[in-house]
């Protein structure tokens, strides 16, 4: 009876300090997520080309998000000084993402950073979109500060149009990708954000802002428009 136990709990422990050992531990995660079959794709998420900006742009606006084509990131420091003009706005926070920090920002107030209660806009840079549904992918580090996607009145995302993928499953491959680079680990926080912030709790009365911004814009960078 005691060589069975002995031999029962050796095989635990075993067991145990295998999961415990962090090389083990990822390669079984990356096996296990490497061999799962492909999930059903619906229609609407197979779009390709123009017809995959143009849903995107679609499901967008159906979200009562406002969609502003642009020809290049430099156009998007003008765009932006005209959306906080439109939002009574002086000032501007930015996400510190190279691609904004390298803009010309000289004819505005603005400072990077994370996002404050006082901020009236905010300015983020997209990690992808879905065209099915019209949503943002926003994930969080050290250049893009989750703050920023829900405390400023008015959200602004910078996004290109390479970056919008057709489903959801398209870009969890994308970040599964990425995460080796990053130890190999997700980013903390993953925000898909479809729309601005809205809630119907009161007598089903839909409410923006409720619990994040209440304007939500996006500067599409498409230089094929």
């Amino acid at each position: 009876m005691n060589d069975s136990r002995t031999r029962i709990m050796g095989r635990l422990k075993a067991a145990l300090d295998q999961r415990h050992n962090p090389t083990v531990r990822f390669s079984g995660a990356d096996q296990r997520m490497k061999s799962l079959p492909a999930g059903l794709i619906p229609k609407r998420g197979q779009a390709e080309g123009p017809a995959r900006i143009a849903m995107f742009v679609d499901e967008a606006e159906r979200a009562e998000t406002r969609v502003v084509r642009l020809g290049g990131m430099a156009q998007v420091p003008a765009a932006a000084a005209k959306i906080c003009q439109e939002a009574g706005s002086g000032s501007l926070k930015i996400a510190p993402h190279p691609d904004l920090q390298g803009l010309d920002w000289s004819a505005q107030d603005v400072a990077f950073g994370i996002g404050a209660g006082d901020d009236l806009v905010g300015l983020s840079r997209a990690y992808a979109g879905v065209a099915e549904t019209g949503t943002l992918v926003l994930r969080s580090g050290a250049d893009s500060p989750t703050t920023l996607n829900f405390l400023p009145d008015v959200h602004v995302v910078v996004i290109l149009a390479e970056e919008i993928k057709a489903n959801y499953e398209d870009v969890w491959a994308m970040l599964r990708a990425a995460a080796p680079d990053l130890g190999p680990m997700l980013p903390r926080t993953i925000n898909w954000i479809t729309g601005p912030s809205r809630t119907a709790d009161i007598e089903q009365t839909i409410l923006l802002g409720a619990h994040g911004p209440r304007k939500l814009m996006i500067l599409l960078i498409d230089e094929t428009a």
